[in-house]
């Protein structure tokens, strides 16, 4: 049993990582880009963007898809768009084609990441279903370690449109895995119960659910937090405190670390003090050490050192807060898992995409924008724990 959860752990993190991969790999060469295309930073910042709102937007269409049909054939259509959209960006002539292309890349990229999350609900509940989002963030959260260091080395050998061509390879590998690797969840008598009608019911039905929005809202808001600073991480590091790429890669992937050495204690907690006590500890972490990062470049300490600090121990705790508030939003929708997983999805890239359109409008080539952003939305996560985790709904739910 052990070895076949890391099997689906392994399997569903590369499903995954494919998306963000196509996200963090180029960010080294995001003021290349810049210079190449002869655009400014708010434009290549809009490929970002134009990626975080096609995520938001397919994965409504992605979800009920793979209630319908299953969970793997709308994994291959996701894929075969992700392949198409990153040939486009590497034979990209202008910004304005790049940020086409990643619309279409976005289209793709999030099939895996709604549908990964279906397939956990499909398998477990509770604080198995904890250790198996745990897991899967485990593998999830390598991307932005390797990712950026790999996006370095590629330049290397080549310029930045040779990052998309590798995102091309990836998509094959994705191929390969969910052909040979990936077993289907959704079988047909679970099937035959959803259509577009019932989708739409679906839909409906979870927007009237306050609990599960206000848990939704936790993880987006938290995961915003994040996507600004990877959206902003390149500029500020780079240009600002003067890092070269390499040693900028080292640096961004510092924070995954601690995301994934916290995330992997979910399980285990979970067990022993039941997933709202996790959340609610690991909030309470989270926004005290972004708001501390706020005060602290308020005065004028805008050393890269402290910075690192304490955005590792917020990511840290954030590394908590992201896949239990995915289990809890979820425990009770099995039935439309996929519908479920597809909102969480497209309400969190939205919040992203909004939070960092905002930033790119107070950006000042100084690190006191992004962090300002990070520690409001961590008082957002903050603020809606209080009153969700306190809701009638809350009691209904697996401890």
């Amino acid at each position: 049993m052990q070895s076949k959860a890391s099997s689906h752990a392994l399997t569903l993190g590369v499903l995954s990582a494919i998306g963000l991969f196509a996200l963090d790999m180029y960010l080294p060469a995001l003021p290349t880009i810049s210079a190449d295309l002869k655009a400014d930073s708010h434009a290549v910042q809009a490929s970002l963007i134009s990626f975080f709102a096609a995520m938001a937007v397919s994965q409504i269409v992605y979800g009920p898809l793979s209630d319908m049909f299953g969970r793997k054939r709308p994994l291959y259509i996701g894929l075969m768009l992700y392949a198409i959209g990153a040939i486009g960006c590497a034979l990209a002539p202008s910004i304005e084609w790049l940020i086409g292309f990643r619309f279409l890349q976005g289209m793709g990229a999030c099939a895996g990441v709604v549908i990964s999350r279906a397939i956990v609900r499909d398998l477990h509940t509770g604080p198995a279903a904890a250790q198996l989002m745990s897991r899967l963030m485990l593998v999830f959260s390598i991307s932005p370690i390797l990712a950026p260091l790999a996006g370095s080395i590629v330049t290397v050998f080549g310029d930045w449109r040779l990052i998309f061509w590798v995102m091309v390879a990836a998509s094959l590998v994705g191929f390969a895995v969910t052909f040979y690797r990936l077993e289907e969840t959704r079988l047909p008598a679970a099937r035959s119960e959803s259509s577009v009608r019932s989708a739409f019911r679906a839909y409906g039905s979870l927007l009237a659910d306050p609990y599960y929005i206000g848990l939704v809202l936790i993880a987006s808001f938290g995961m915003a937090s994040y996507m600004i600073y990877v959206a902003n991480s390149a500029f500020v590091l780079i240009e600002h405190y003067g890092l070269s790429p390499s040693f900028y890669s080292v640096v961004f992937s510092i924070n995954a670390v601690g995301f994934i050495g916290m995330s992997q204690m979910n399980g285990w907690l979970a067990r022993r003090i039941g997933l709202r006590k996790v959340i609610r500890s690991a909030v309470l972490g989270y926004s005290a050490m972004m708001v501390s990062l706020a005060v602290v470049t308020s005065f004028g300490i805008e050393r890269l050192d402290v910075m690192a600090a304490f955005l590792f121990g917020g990511y840290a705790f954030l590394g908590m807060i992201i896949p239990t508030a995915a289990v809890l939003a979820l425990e009770q929708h099995g039935r439309i898992a996929g519908t479920a997983s597809a909102m969480m999805g497209t309400i969190q890239f939205v919040t992203s995409a909004t939070v960092i359109g905002i930033g790119g409008l107070f950006v000042d080539g100084t690190s006191r924008p992004m962090v300002t952003i990070i520690a409001a939305c961590s008082v957002v996560v903050f603020l809606l724990s209080l009153v969700v985790l306190r809701s009638r709904a809350a009691a209904s739910v697996t401890q």
